[in-house]
């Protein structure tokens, strides 16, 4: 029986392209990370398109840190060296779209909750309502070194810091009322001091006295993404999240997490049905399947042996993965204090499929172990109909291999058979972004 409803959709946007070799193909523009009309193309095609939103990632950290403190030579073999800062960004592409939602990440491990609550009710407002916070631990070990710190927080350290950071940046959104500000020329009253609260918080990780000094969100609140995978991520994105991103690559896996964390937000006390839980898929599009498949393994021509190890170091544990036989199994890790899920998933597929190290890195360097399928427009369309039917996800994160075919590929090619199936949307249905996902607007915390 067909699925009532519509697929959520977000464009993930992490130039040069989610897929590791996609900015060396022939018609890849140079500078795509930092080249601002570029981001606007993206921005505009996925609005035109009708997504939800376009999600940036973030890190904070020059990825090669540790070959260029040891001299390395090849150091500068790596992409994704320099980058835009997505909050900056997101006012930039406010003022050039009307509709879709904006996304950026803001670690919880290294910034501090007031920065973080004003910047975002500082989007939402410069965007009218299409603001939202990816919010993340950190999975770089090597972001300490940036912020005065000679080690990465714990893994369990980190998720209970985050989980007070957000209390806290909700506190300050919810500490105007809606209809705090007066502004009566006649009395002279700015606004009422009745509907503006100073949160006092004090805890184990923050002491913030608040008020917030924005007027409350066009939302309510800014829209909250999370990405965790493991134990804790499920666990506070389940409690806080309105909309979930997660790698799976096949469907059984993928409808088991989406009904564990659905569980989870029952017993948060929410109702599962305000969670948007949108697996990561990155598509290879071609006209027809001879063609998508040549595109597909162009691609895969592109990674370097060394590129597609470099891809594996960072949920390495700490091995120095170069010291073993590329055509050896991979080797035994130990857990990371980074990405613990994703190394999981890495460790698994390795060993499941008995895969080589050189195998392994070329799987994962593809596109970060999220689900990729090569196909025509109804390949790709069936797979991704089939996830949504069978209550897998409410949608998808779709990850561009890169600058611009990717993008258009899937904005000009899929979507328009994605609407012909009536599986997507063919205009927005509001002005916020919290609209156009379904949700209602949060009680405050005031009101409460």
């Amino acid at each position: 029986m067909p699925r009532k409803g519509k697929m959520r959709m977000l464009a993930m946007w992490h130039p040069p392209g989610s897929h590791t070799a996609g900015w060396r193909m022939p018609d890849a523009p140079k500078r795509s990370e930092t080249t601002f009309k570029y981001f606007v193309d993206v921005a505009r095609l996925c609005e035109a398109a009708k997504f939800d939103a376009l999600f940036f990632a973030d890190v904070a950290v020059t990825q090669s840190i540790d070959l260029l403190e040891a001299g390395d030579p090849n150091a500068g073999y790596f992409s994704r060296a320099v980058s835009l800062e997505p909050m900056s960004l997101l006012p930039a592409l406010a003022a050039v779209t009307s509709k879709i939602g904006l996304v950026a990440t803001g670690s919880t491990t290294y910034s501090d909750p007031y920065t973080i609550a004003r910047r975002f009710a500082a989007i939402d407002q410069i965007s009218g309502g299409r603001g939202a916070w990816n919010l993340v631990t950190s999975q770089f070990e090597a972001e300490a070194g940036n912020y005065g710190h000679d080690a990465h927080m714990s893994h369990s350290q980190r998720y209970e810091r985050a989980n007070e950071f957000f209390d806290v940046v909700a506190a300050l959104w919810d500490s105007w009322a809606e209809d705090a500000i007066v502004e009566d020329k006649e009395t002279a009253l700015v606004f009422d001091p009745n509907k503006v609260r100073v949160i006092n918080h004090q805890g184990k990780y923050f002491k913030v006295k608040g008020p917030l000094n924005e007027a409350r969100s066009p939302q309510g609140r800014p829209i909250v993404a999370q990405a965790g995978a493991s134990g804790p991520g499920r666990d506070i994105a389940a409690r806080v999240a309105d909309i979930i991103f997660s790698a799976q690559s096949e469907i059984g896996e993928a409808r088991v997490f989406y009904d564990d964390v659905r569980t989870l937000a029952s017993g948060h006390g929410r109702n599962p049905n305000d969670l948007r839980i949108l697996p990561g898929i990155m598509p290879i599009v071609g006209r027809t399947e001879a063609e998508a498949r040549e595109h597909y393994l162009q691609l895969q021509s592109l990674i370097t042996d060394d590129q597609a190890l470099r891809t594996l170091q960072r949920i390495s544990g700490g091995v120095d993965l170069r010291k073993y036989p590329l055509d050896g199994p991979l080797p035994d890790l130990p857990l990371s204090n980074g990405a613990q899920a994703r190394q999981v998933r890495l460790v698994e597929t390795a060993r499941k499929n008995n895969l080589t190290l050189r195998q392994a890195g070329r799987w994962f360097a593809e596109s970060r172990s999220h689900h990729l399928v090569w196909g025509s427009p109804k390949t790709i369309v069936d797979v991704m109909q089939e996830w949504y039917e069978q209550h897998a996800c409410d949608g998808f994160c779709i990850l561009f291999p890169y600058y611009r075919r990717g993008v258009t590929d899937f904005t000009e090619l899929v979507i328009p058979e994605l609407q012909r199936r009536g599986l997507f949307r063919t205009e927005y249905e509001g002005t916020t972004l919290r609209a156009n996902l379904g949700l209602l607007k949060p009680q405050s915390h005031f009101n409460a």
